[in-house]
């Protein structure tokens, strides 16, 4: 079963490689790196024997969460690894004080949609084309 903690600049490159895999337009390695130094950044990762699996991040804004990535390394999807992250990461944001949570989510992804119905996030609307390689609407969820 996989552990899920507070990622560290040791796990980056394992991650990197997972965000290429996972997104059409993945972060740099420099890019998680910058955003994994700030002080108003979460980031999750899942481990196994020295394997990262998977990772999940938000961005804090005043009281609320925005979720920024949240990805399982191919091969070991299906097997709850992102709804475990998703819960511990809801769980980190709550004793910071925020319990308002917000994410896009490509709208043909329908099994991260699911995850995150499960998790309590709501569809709240749509952004037209938000997504790029291809192009795609996003769906805004919220948590509240």
């Amino acid at each position: 079963m996989a552990e899920i903690r507070k990622m560290t600049a040791e796990d980056l490159d394992q991650v990197a490689k997972i965000e290429k895999e996972t997104f059409s337009m993945p972060w740099s390695k420099e890019s998680l790196m910058d955003f994994l130094n700030r002080e108003d950044v979460v980031f999750l990762a899942a481990e196994e024997n020295g394997e990262i699996l998977g990772y999940c991040g938000y961005l804090k804004i005043i009281d609320e969460a925005d979720i920024l990535n949240v990805a399982v390394k191919e091969g070991h999807r299906g097997k709850h690894i992102g709804s475990d992250m998703i819960q511990k990461l809801l769980e980190e944001g709550n004793r910071q004080g925020i319990f308002r949570f917000t994410l896009e989510v490509r709208q043909s992804n329908l099994t991260a949609i699911h995850i995150y119905e499960k998790a309590g996030f709501i569809s709240a609307g749509i952004r037209k084309n938000f997504y790029e390689k291809p192009t795609e609407n996003g769906i805004i969820m919220w948590k509240q």
